[in-house]
């Protein structure tokens, strides 16, 4: 595993970051959609596709770039230090980590062709088994879907969902046209994240795939991975925000930066923004490259490693004071971002119990 960016890496790292820069900044973009349901501006999304960010996960047979979780994490990470509102992580990485992880290439082909040229916009909603219960049924001759399901993220932006549901052939993965479904929007700290209890109520379906539960597992580890790498540039760049500002604010004469207590701040942001990057690019190379234990580990260390991780929002909001509490600021944009992150399929207590087993089974003799 090589914990440097190769040149093509960088290139595409630093592309995004302009484009963010440019066409996507936190005052004129992000903070125009923050009420917006769909938080996604038309423009931007078909700027992201026409630089490929849509379809990094796309095979190259269905018009993607057909690049690793790796690239997709360098994207992530971007996206997150800009605080970018739409849904690349549901249609971008979600969903077509599902369709290549749960479909053959004829029955998801149209799909991923929209998702990689930024025509279609997909979600998933199982990544919460708990909040999901979705039945099949035959309606004049068509297949249809009947349930609800809590907390989908981007539903209002998404043209297609993912759901799950159980026929007589067993668990399958079925594509439902969700433009004019019942939406209710659900309430969080974020308000970058969108997410919404979906009513289906006899929507036509389209089968897509039988599913292994394995499988479907892998897709969740997916997403806590790539959210895991907009997380960490979410706390990256608030990190230098706080880090600069204490370079600059006077206080008595001198710059506060020189006052040991903000430098103790400074340092142990510094100290979390870098093992989380550790843990993050493990976990990218595992969602490929490694074996499923190793990259279910690899996930649930870096959700783990979500609480730790907001405690930098926290923290810089106490290097900047009082600015740092004012709506105009942006740091506690920031620290709403890292806060969804920790409470993403629920807390960080969750997946250090889990981890700690995993870890106490394997030492057993």
């Amino acid at each position: 595993m090589n914990l440097e960016l190769t040149d093509e890496q960088v290139a595409l790292r630093d592309t995004t970051r302009r484009f963010l820069a440019d066409k996507a900044p936190i005052s004129g973009h992000v903070r125009e959609l923050l009420d917006d349901p769909a938080g996604v501006d038309d423009a931007v999304w078909r700027g992201l596709a026409d630089l490929g960010a849509t379809g990094l996960l796309v095979p190259e047979e269905h018009g993607g770039a057909g690049m690793t979780m790796v690239e997709a994490g360098v994207v992530a990470e971007e996206l997150g230090a800009a605080l970018h509102p739409g849904p690349w992580l549901s249609s971008a990485v979600a969903a077509p980590r599902t369709l290549t992880r749960l479909c053959d290439n004829d029955s998801a082909a149209a799909i991923l062709a929209g998702i990689a040229d930024g025509t279609t916009i997909a979600t998933v909603g199982f990544l919460d088994h708990d909040n999901a219960a979705v039945e099949v049924a035959e309606q004049g001759g068509d297949v249809v879907v009947r349930g609800e399901i809590a907390g989908v993220p981007d539903a209002a932006a998404a043209d297609v969902l993912l759901v799950l549901a159980e026929d007589a052939a067993g668990i399958g993965l079925f594509a439902v046209d969700s433009r004019g479904i019942s939406l209710r929007p659900e309430a969080g700290i974020d308000q970058t994240r969108k997410r919404f209890r979906v009513a289906l109520d006899g929507e036509p379906a389209r089968r897509l795939a039988t599913v292994e539960p394995a499988d479907v597992a892998a897709v969740i580890d997916d997403v806590l991975i790539a959210t895991a790498a907009d997380a960490l540039g979410a706390a990256r760049a608030v990190m230098d925000l706080a880090v600069e500002y204490a370079k600059a604010r006077r206080q008595f004469g001198q710059v506060i930066g020189s006052f040991q207590a903000i430098q103790h701040l400074c340092v142990d942001m510094y100290e979390t923004v870098e093992l989380a990057r550790s843990g993050v690019i493990h976990a990218l190379w595992a969602a490929d490259a490694g074996a499923p234990d190793e990259r279910h580990l690899a996930a649930l260390r870096a959700k783990a490693f979500a609480g730790r991780l907001a405690t930098v929002g926290d923290t810089a909001i106490q290097v900047f004071g009082g600015i740092g509490y004012t709506w105009e600021h942006d740091a506690h944009l920031y620290l709403k971002r890292l806060l969804s992150w920790s409470a993403l399929l629920g807390g960080p207590d969750r997946y250090l119990t889990e981890l700690g087993a995993r870890l106490a089974k394997r030492g057993s003799p």
